[in-house]
């Protein structure tokens, strides 16, 4: 998730610009760089890593020009490694214009061939220099048509500030789908991707919605729709902290990270989804082969990922018929592993740079392996060392209990297995199916999300047990692992997931009414009595059960002391939705504990020692 800053005004752009990257620097970034106004042209300096690399670039250069004009950018790196080159802000060829952008232009890859054709070169590997070339391409002295006339030709989302060199006191902006607000200033106007860039200069600004452009001038700040019809919108005075306004309005990363899954599930979905049910990963387009022929996969990752890798060997085994291992990569290379031919790795990880993933991915490479990456972090070591892979396009994740990224990392798998499917058996009403109840899970998260206030009372109920037990069978068994996990990490009570039917082989010495059962039973077909009856036997000891149903399911009306429900839908998608009232009831235990559930004791966000 990158981060805008622009600056119109009388004051020097520079320092407005830094302490503006700076105050986003929470959100995550590989890169950072910015591009002034000056008398000759505009001058673009940018540097891959952190902000202090860009200042230490800046000084005895333009530190101390006196443009009054300037935009800056920190950069989540979603198409090229992080380097320099590929780092914001991108000049079109001749160097005439420069931009700044957020999101994701799916059809780059046809625009850049468009324009190559024409004659356009580029120097980096990112699809923002190839909408800074096409803007270019339609430009004819006036900067605000040619950026209208470039977004029509655009799919995917975008925020983004234009200059140009002819128009030297003067930027356009645009969005869709990523966030872009103008501050309004005495004399000065700024323009960024988030409330905190600018809120130490005005805190009066004004929203742009999806499929709207506009100009930022000494005069003035005008603002149309993409068919340049005339827009008139309100200034806001907005009065929170900065705090705040870095957290979107939530107390914690967590919870904000939680809400923000219906747009980080459909970020990941984007481009990928075609409307035939077909499935499209373009990080795997030169492996096809391989992968349809596969006699094996492995699946390696640790904690969440190992969750998430286990609702994968359901979906890959039952859609695509291949036999999936899921290994914990810890303890993969310890054991002297056996690697047949057609073996397949994928290795699943937030950050990409999991030690013990990064091994394990090694050593199946090391045995004959095809090594491929499930990763979110553009650029990390795992990305670098897999001959291929898919990005997860989730935004950085700062809380360190992880939840968007599960979400995102089971979305990606649901695809594979699909993808395998069709690679094996060819495109069918199975595979159009699930792509349909694909779609629909972004509304379904959100449904969801909408109330807390059933979960915040169980919470409040439970917050003081000192053991939970969490059961599931099928695809919500890793749900269950899941769940347990996340009220360990940040609430420090002591939670075990199981099976269902494996409560009989032990834990189910441990229950009474002083021990919270929490049951996923939000399946349909022969598992669901299975998950009653296993229900029934916690009842007999006096256990009290916490349950996760579908809407319209009433069979544990009369059984369970407490039920959450959630939308229906496949079968294989439920962990998509089951878990995120595990997320939610893990977060309100930890807040009513009084605990920092974005730093839990312990623990960190990227696990890079054995």
């Amino acid at each position: 998730m990158c981060g805008i800053i622009g600056y119109v005004g009388q004051r020097p752009a520079t320092p407005l610009l830094l302490d503006g990257l700076k105050r986003l620097e929470y959100r995550g970034y590989d890169s950072s760089g910015i591009a002034l106004m000056q008398d000759d042209g505009i001058n673009v300096m940018k540097k891959k890593g952190r902000i202090s690399a860009l200042e230490g670039m800046l000084n005895g250069h333009i530190a101390d020009s006196k443009a009054t004009v300037g935009i800056g950018h920190t950069r989540w790196a979603t198409h090229g490694v992080p380097n320099d080159l590929n780092a914001h802000p991108h000049s079109s060829m001749g160097g005439d214009l420069v931009l700044i952008h957020n999101g994701i232009i799916e059809n780059f890859s046809e625009l850049k061939e468009y324009l190559s054709n024409t004659g356009y070169t580029f120097t980096s590997d990112t699809d923002t220099e190839v909408l800074a070339n096409l803007i270019l391409d339609f430009y004819e002295g006036d900067l605000l048509k040619a950026v209208v006339r470039a977004l029509h030709r655009v799919a995917g989302t975008y925020g983004i500030v234009v200059m140009h060199k002819d128009h030297p006191r003067s930027m356009v902006v645009a969005r869709k789908g990523s966030p872009l607000v103008v501050g309004v200033g005495e004399d000065e106007y700024f323009v960024a991707s988030d409330l905190a860039a600018m809120v130490e200069h005005t805190r009066d600004v004004i929203f742009l919605n999806d499929n709207e452009v506009g100009i930022i001038e000494d005069s003035g700040f005008r603002h149309f729709n993409l068919d340049e019809s005339p827009i008139q919108r309100q200034i806001t005075h907005i009065d929170f902290t900065l705090e705040q306004i870095e957290k979107g309005g939530y107390r914690h990363f967590m919870l904000k990270e939680i809400m923000e899954q219906p747009q980080t599930l459909e970020d990941t979905m984007r481009g990928r989804l075609l409307p035939d049910g077909g499935i499209k990963l373009g990080g795997l387009n030169q492996h096809l082969d391989e992968l349809a022929n596969a006699d094996r996969i492995l699946l390696l990752a640790c904690g969440t990922s190992y969750h998430a890798g286990l609702v994968g060997e359901y979906v890959i085994e039952e859609l695509a018929r291949i036999p999936v291992e899921v290994e914990y990569a810890s303890e993969f290379r310890y054991r002297n592993p056996l690697i047949p031919p057609n073996t397949v790795a994928f290795a699943i990880s937030q950050s990409g740079e999991t030690i013990d993933t990064l091994e394990a991915l090694r050593e199946a490479k090391s045995r004959g392996a095809l090594g491929l990456g499930i990763v979110n972090s553009v650029g990390s070591t795992i990305a670098r060392e897999s001959v291929g892979g898919v990005y997860l396009h989730a935004g950085p994740e700062i809380g360190v209990a992880s939840t968007k990224a599960f979400t995102s990392q089971v979305t990606v798998l649901m695809m594979i297995a699909l993808l395998l499917r069709q690679q094996r058996m060819g495109l069918d009403e199975t595979s159009q199916d699930i792509t349909d109840a694909l779609r629909r899970i972004p509304d379904q998260v959100s449904t969801i999300l909408k109330d807390h206030s059933q979960i915040v009372d169980i919470a409040k109920m439970f917050s003081r047990a000192s053991n939970f037990l969490y059961l599931g069978r099928g695809t919500q068994y890793p749900v269950a692992l899941e769940g347990a996990l996340k009220l360990k990490e940040i609430s420090y009570i002591h939670a075990e997931g199981y099976p269902a039917a494996e409560m009989k082989h032990g834990p189910i010495a441990l229950i009474d009414r002083m021990m919270p059962v929490v049951v996923l039973a939000a399946q349909s077909g022969a598992e669901s009595a299975k998950i009653i009856s296993n229900t029934q036997e916690v009842r007999a000891r006096d256990g009290v059960v916490i349950a996760v149903v579908t809407e319209d399911d009433h069979q544990m009306d009369n059984l369970a002391n407490h039920i959450i429900r959630i939308p229906k839908t496949l079968n294989l998608l439920v962990p998509l939705l089951a878990v995120l009232p595990m997320q939610l009831l893990s977060y309100y235990v930890a807040d009513l504990l009084g605990l920092d559930m974005d730093k839990p004791r312990n623990l960190a966000k990227a696990v890079t020692v054995e």
